[in-house]
């Protein structure tokens, strides 16, 4: 039977590798969770690097027309047959409220830990990944153990994601989130809506995983309500 698992786990990987798609760790669900009665094994699906955005670019230029929210569109057509072909039902981050706790989940589920920023750091892929679905399974599939690291932020004494920012928008008190959405809708020199923001592209970890311009682009375009296209 394990074997059988395991095959599942890397039959799942090798469909959403077609994408730009990886699993992204998993987990056993608890009470707390809230998911259905019946759920055995929680896998969650996301992205690391350009790859994703190649598969995503590739399906929007071949779209009829434009269209709201393109990239959850995209992902719930992508893993919506693909959870029912390996007989999963499919939760995504996006549709609520209410919302799931992807973010919660990310950190029982993969080595990520929260940075100074507040997005979540992985030590491979550092701040450029995301989670994008999670896979619900009756079965309780073999999960590997999970290798917890220290996280990358402990070392670093630099810190240059705060000092980067041109609006100071990351505080000890927190993240100033209309501070820096107007400075991206405002800005003429539109530095940070064009190449995404600067204090995540300050953090020295997981450098060849950095988004492209065009990525980059589209999510800031995304974060001040203007990405409908």
């Amino acid at each position: 039977m394990a074997g059988k698992q395991d095959d599942l786990r890397n039959r799942l990987a090798t469909a959403l590798g077609q994408h730009g798609l990886i699993l992204r760790g998993g987990f056993r669900p608890e009470p707390a969770d809230g998911l259905p009665d019946g759920t055995g094994t929680v896998l969650l699906v996301g992205n690391a690097g350009p790859a994703m955005w190649r598969s995503f670019a590739a399906a929007r230029a071949a779209a009829a027309g434009p269209s709201r929210d393109p990239l959850d569109r995209w992902t719930e057509t992508v893993l919506t047959p693909l959870a029912a072909t390996f007989g999963a039902r499919v939760l995504l981050p996006f549709g609520g409220p209410p919302y799931w706790p992807f973010q919660r989940w990310a950190q029982r589920a993969d080595d990520v830990h929260r940075s100074p920023l507040g997005l979540l750091i992985h030590p491979t892929f550092g701040l450029w990944h995301a989670y994008r679905g999670a896979l619900l399974f009756e079965r309780r599939l073999p999960l590997p153990a999970l290798a917890r690291t220290v996280s990358p932020c402990a070392s670093c004494v630099a810190r240059p994601c705060l000092a980067t920012c041109p609006v100071g928008a990351f505080t000890p008190a927190g993240y100033a989130v209309e501070r820096c959405r107007e400075h991206v809708r405002y800005d003429p020199d539109q530095s940070c809506a064009g190449a995404g923001c600067q204090a995540r592209a300050a953090c020295p970890v997981g450098r060849e995983f950095v988004y492209g311009e065009a990525q980059a682009a589209f999510h800031m375009a995304a974060f001040i309500g203007a990405a409908a296209s």
